[in-house]
């Protein structure tokens, strides 16, 4: 091994050293977590008409921690490289769409659209961190109007999306400074929760790197589970004859 090469493993062995670490097992775990809050949720808002006692602070929790495993996936070693960035933005706007049928079936959304599906908050927080780490000037330019225009239309607006670029911003380099962001853009969600419940997730998940569990991970879950859900609950919604 020559010098340059010892060099160069020694920068990257740093940089793993001092990313934020989570076990792939519990990041998977925290992932089932989310799912079934968003279940929780889902049913209390359409089949229950919120009368569920704690369902909708509970959750509140669902965003931060689906934000927190799209983040943290987006910020492991070598993303960039190997183009993960434009497959999970086109499978995300994909299952979007289809979402978007039972999304909007469901009712009580304005114009009966507006916000679009989580799904299009994850995608637009997946395209504007790609474009930051294009590093030129117009990629730069173009995540700030990406963030600016796109943050209008979809769920939990811009205070969801400074979320997810500032949990990614903490897993690629850990800091206190990049950790008092994420957690101002957590007390942000308060003006479309109107609650801080959404600030419970961070000690779950700051806590999880020093957890390691042991769950296989089941890559298009919940990309399968999310419109299907959905459409269940419409049909049961139309059944009953129950609607937002």
């Amino acid at each position: 091994m020559n010098t340059a090469t010892a060099i160069q493993g020694s920068k990257e062995g740093r940089a793993l050293r001092t990313a934020f670490f989570v076990p792939d097992g519990t990041i998977e775990a925290l992932k089932w977590l989310a799912l079934a809050l968003m279940t929780l949720d889902h049913v209390n808002k359409y089949l229950l008409h919120d009368k569920l006692a704690g369902a909708f602070a509970l959750g509140r929790l669902a965003m931060p921690i689906f934000a927190f495993v799209l983040a943290y996936n987006l910020a492991r070693p070598g993303a960039f490289e190997k183009g993960v960035y434009p497959r999970v933005v086109l499978r995300l706007l994909l299952v979007g769409v289809i979402a978007s049928v039972p999304f909007m079936a469901l009712g009580g959304l304005a114009a009966g659209w507006w916000p679009l599906n989580i799904l299009f908050l994850l995608a637009l927080a997946s395209a504007s961190i790609w474009l930051i780490e294009k590093r030129t000037n117009a990629s730069q330019s173009a995540a700030f109007f990406l963030f600016l225009v796109g943050g209008a239309f979809v769920e939990f607006w811009w205070f969801g999306l400074g979320f997810c670029l500032a949990a990614w911003w903490y897993c690629k380099s850990p800091g206190r400074g990049k950790l008092l962001l994420w957690v101002t853009t957590g007390v942000s969600l308060y003006l479309v929760n109107s609650n801080l419940w959404a600030l419970a997730a961070m000690p779950l998940i700051l806590a999880a790197q020093h957890v390691d569990l042991r769950l296989p991970r089941l890559r298009n879950v919940f990309y399968a589970y999310y419109p299907v859900h959905l459409a269940v609950l419409w049909l049961v919604s139309w059944r009953l004859g129950i609607h937002v």
